[in-house]
């Protein structure tokens, strides 16, 4: 259950933690509006339950009402990540003097609580910190003892802030770590925590995740946040709506498999031959009868520039699956090359359905259809780039 930012926010106000001052939009007017009430800057963020917005285009700065409506003009309805941008949070500017990151999340290898803080925040904190990995300390928390004194300040202490800053920092530590154990939380990151040039620790981001399985726990926070935004791409989202399993990658091998194992030996397979899948897409048990639906998902991606369907049936019968993907490739003539492998129960059938309705041989064993298709996409990819430089 991920928040939005402003959505998170509220919860940070809960807490007592500072945010800009702000307000929800979805309309240019309503920026312009905001932007009249907040003085001269003023930033405008889309809420979209994505990261990196700001090098993805989805966030603006403006002077003005003026200008804060010709953004929100641009911004509302544009795409992010594949998310539409239907509202705008638009915020006050803030002159920075230093960007700090503050976190809190479930740790697997410890099974509890982890608090990570770091003196180097924004954008581009896997750079910072992979460049300079001593600015992170982070703490594991006993969840029977909590969190200490000492281990707050040991990971805000040395970085060289004034002592008020220091005292200031430990006491917005305990604060994020009592909102996480209060909402169930599966990870609360500031990023940035900002002092600004007046000396003031403001929010001027959040990453909220709730415990999906925590809901009964809180019924304020489902009531106020319903489900939380759709998560996926469009692609995804379209593929839920349809009862199938579908995750888009970014590779450019599409892949039609049945079984959730062999769609997953398949995506390493293309791995291993120097290729990169464009998805997980399980089409196996009742799933066979949406072959149209769910090669058009992995036709609609526009990276696809090969497609490889790997069939393998014991109690599901190859020849039964192999006829919904003829029948889809009949309606839907892609454009890119197939490449097939299919064999178990129903093997004959379906190798001789391949060869008469498209007049396809598929391959004897899996690793040559994979490098097949591997070989098509790469070839396809060297065109294009060859075409874009001519």
């Amino acid at each position: 259950m991920n928040l939005l930012e402003h959505q998170g926010k509220q919860l940070l106000a809960r807490a007592e933690i500072r945010s800009p001052r702000g307000s929800l939009v979805r309309s240019a007017d309503e920026a312009a509006e905001v932007a009249a009430t907040l003085g001269r800057k003023v930033v405008l963020k889309s809420q979209v339950p994505s990261g990196k917005r700001g090098k993805a285009g989805g966030i603006a700065f403006a002077e003005g009402p003026d200008q804060a409506k010709q953004e929100a003009e641009r911004l509302l309805g544009s795409y992010i990540a594949g998310y539409p941008v239907t509202e705008l949070l638009v915020e006050q500017g803030i002159d920075i003097a230093h960007e700090l990151y503050l976190a809190v999340l479930n740790d697997p290898a410890s099974k509890g609580p982890l608090v990570l803080f770091s003196s180097a925040g924004g954008a581009d904190i896997e750079e910072i910190n992979a460049a300079a990995p001593n600015k992170v300390r982070s703490t594991k928390v006993d969840v029977l003892r909590g969190l200490s004194v000492t281990q707050a300040r040991e990971l805000v202490d040395g970085h060289g802030f004034a002592p008020s800053t220091v005292g200031e920092l430990v006491n917005l530590v305990f604060r994020i770590y009592e909102l996480y154990r209060e909402v169930d939380a599966e990870l609360v990151e500031v990023n940035p925590l900002v002092i600004t040039t007046s000396g003031v620790l403001l929010a001027l981001d959040s990453k909220i995740s709730l415990d999906p399985g925590a809901r009964a726990r809180h019924p304020e926070l489902v009531e106020r946040f319903g489900d939380g935004p759709a998560r996926g791409t469009e692609l995804e989202r379209r593929a839920r709506e349809l009862g199938l399993q579908f995750i888009e990658l970014d590779g450019d091998v599409g892949i039609l498999a049945n079984g959730a194992g062999l769609t997953m030996t398949t995506l390493d397979a293309v791995h291993h031959y120097g290729g990169k899948p464009a998805n997980f897409l399980e089409i196996g048990g009742d799933a066979y009868t949406k072959a149209v639906s769910a090669l058009r998902l992995a036709l609609d991606n526009p990276r696809v520039r090969s497609l490889l369907v790997n069939f393998c049936g014991a109690f599901a019968r190859t020849d039964v699956m192999t006829g919904g993907v003829v029948e889809a490739i009949k309606e839907l003539r892609p454009e890119i090359p197939v490449f097939f492998s299919v064999h178990g129960t129903g093997e004959a059938e379906a190798v001789a359905l391949l060869r008469d309705e498209l007049g396809v041989e598929p391959y004897e064993n899996m690793d040559d259809a994979v490098r097949a298709a591997v070989t098509a996409a790469g070839t396809a990819r060297e065109a294009a780039r060859q075409g874009t430089v001519g």
